[in-house]
């Protein structure tokens, strides 16, 4: 239950990226039943690689605590994380990730491959997907076909 709130709050997150047009991906992250980071996509507007929604978020806990370690956290997000966001959330130490849709493209939670259970890495993540995922995966459709409209109309 508690899972379906928060990912609400990664959902907010990501409608703040699609009324910037880019692409409609969110993150929060909980320390004892509190945010102390989000992001959104924001890659096409900064042109950086690194403007994912989990990095962003990832950079505001780190400053919210004062530390890089973000053990005990839990970082939902609205789409699966790809290799560079799983590769943060390992370094980062986050507890347990929760995600929406899959990625079938670059997903590293278990789609593709599961770079959060690697066990030959020094810290393994705890993983629930296919929270709210539906509604996750219709909003980034959704993003898509209308952009695709767009385009066409141009």
């Amino acid at each position: 239950m508690d899972d379906n709130i928060h990912m609400r709050d990664a959902i907010d997150q990501a409608l703040k990226a699609k009324e910037i047009g880019e692409v409609p991906i969110g993150a929060v992250i909980l320390f004892k039943g509190k945010v102390i980071g989000s992001g959104y996509n924001v890659r096409e507007t900064s042109q950086t690689t690194l403007s994912h929604a989990e990095l962003i978020a990832i950079k505001e806990a780190n400053e919210t605590i004062g530390s890089w370690r973000l053990e005990d956290c839990t970082l939902y997000v609205t789409l699966e994380p790809c290799p560079m966001c799983a590769g943060a959330i390992v370094q980062s130490r986050i507890k347990r990730v929760v995600y929406g849709a899959p990625d079938r493209k670059a997903g590293c939670a278990g789609t593709l491959m599961n770079l959060l259970n690697e066990e030959r890495f020094n810290h393994q993540v705890e993983v629930t997907s296919g929270v709210l995922g539906e509604e996750c995966g219709q909003l980034l459709t959704d993003f898509f076909k209308e952009l695709r409209q767009q385009r066409k109309k141009n």
